[in-house]
């Protein structure tokens, strides 16, 4: 069984700066009341356009982004790959609402799949549909909304760009990964995926929807997917996550007067992801997975999923991936013993990425010890460093 304690292996490409700077980020993050007081302070920078970008690129850019341009990157995809660990390059620039963005951000993931091409160190191409087109359409498609004539025009645009992408990674024979994003306007994601998925996965999976398991109805809809596509013939790529959007799905839920759509107690999401897993490893047959987690015990519960159906570590059907900077005991831990891991590694110009950033913040602190993990993680490295 993999010792997912053992520091050195986790640290071992990290220098003791790096591990002071983690350390320090972690410690400041571990704190609610000076996190929540930072992304609000982060938001105001943005806000304000005030010229901060040197001191973020040295904190909590260089811990949790690869850099400012794909080249910039390179150091890191090379670094992770020297540990048999891929790159999921993320464009990271999030809210974007105009045409020269969504122009960009289209660029941005064909210059991507050039990168990837013939590239093992890139196992994915991974983007959100709100970085091709405005959030309000897709909420309006969700619902069923009557389009104008300009949202039509726009959505044209967005199906042929989403076409061209498609068929480069076709070609090119590199998987897409396509985010999951707020539960009004998931709907509409899941509808285009679903097409996707039945035009391009008939031969082997390429195309990947995302899965947030805080929410209650995604086991039913996994199930109902997995029954459609044995139907019909195609092949489903599904990359499980518990969910980036907790606090804000309750608070949009409670203001509005709708039924809450997550999970409000954590054990639940932890039960509904783990049995997402056994669902598709069950299914491996026509199920490809991404298992995307920063928690042990389900990493553990998929080895133990593995090992009961007799499947090869390496196989390439199924994958664990982590965000740079963060569980790295399970991802280098991992990859040790020959297990697929990537990690997702955020890129793009600092203002454009600090959305994500503040995302993430939020994100983690509202993950109970997550935090205090990652510190307990970095002590025993340092501490071992010490005495060795």
């Amino acid at each position: 069984m993999i010792d997912f304690n053992n520091s050195k292996n986790a640290f071992s490409d990290k220098s003791d700066f790096d591990l002071f700077r983690a350390f320090f980020l972690f410690k400041t993050l571990n704190y609610p009341i000076i996190s929540k007081f930072l992304t609000v302070i982060l938001k105001v920078i943005l806000y304000l356009r005030i010229p901060i970008d040197f001191l973020i690129k040295l904190t909590i850019f260089k811990q949790f982004c690869g850099g400012e341009t794909i080249s910039d990157s390179s150091k890191t995809i090379d670094k992770l790959w020297k540990s048999s660990i891929g790159t999921i390059l993320d464009y990271s620039a999030e809210g974007q609402e105009n045409e020269d963005d969504f122009k960009n951000v289209f660029d941005e993931t064909l210059k991507v799949l050039d990168i990837a091409k013939d590239n093992s160190k890139i196992p994915f191409v991974v983007f959100k549909l709100t970085g091709l087109i405005q959030f309000n359409i897709l909420k309006k498609l969700s619902k069923k909304q009557e389009l104008s004539e300009k949202e039509n025009t726009t959505l044209i645009r967005f199906n042929k760009r989403l076409d061209i992408i498609c068929k480069k990674a076709k070609k090119i024979n590199k998987p897409i990964f396509i985010d999951a994003e707020e539960s009004w306007i998931q709907t509409a994601i899941d509808s285009i995926v679903f097409s996707l998925m039945k035009q391009f996965n008939k031969e082997k999976v390429l195309i990947f929807n995302t899965v947030q398991m805080y929410r209650h109805d995604r086991l039913v809809y996994l199930m109902n997917l997995s029954q459609i596509a044995q139907e019909e013939g195609f092949k489903i790529g599904l990359k499980i996550v518990r969910g980036a959007y907790h606090e804000k799905e309750i608070e949009r839920a409670l203001e509005k007067g709708y039924t809450i759509p997550v999970h409000e107690k954590k054990s639940d999401t932890d039960k509904d992801f783990n049995n997402a897993l056994k669902f598709c490893i069950e299914n491996i047959n026509h199920i490809s997975i991404c298992s995307g987690t920063h928690n042990i015990e389900s990493s553990m519960y998929l080895i133990k999923l593995m090992q009961e159906k007799s499947i090869e570590n390496n196989d390439d059907r199924i994958y664990s991936s982590q965000l740079l900077g963060m569980s790295d005991n399970i991802s280098y831990n991992l990859s040790n013993a020959n297990y697929n891991v990537s990690k997702y590694v955020p890129y793009g110009p600092v203002k454009k990425v600090i959305p994500y950033l503040i995302r993430r913040a939020e994100e983690n602190r509202s993950i109970s010890g997550q935090m205090g993990r990652e510190l307990k993680n970095i002590l025993e490295e340092r501490k071992r460093r010490k005495a060795s």
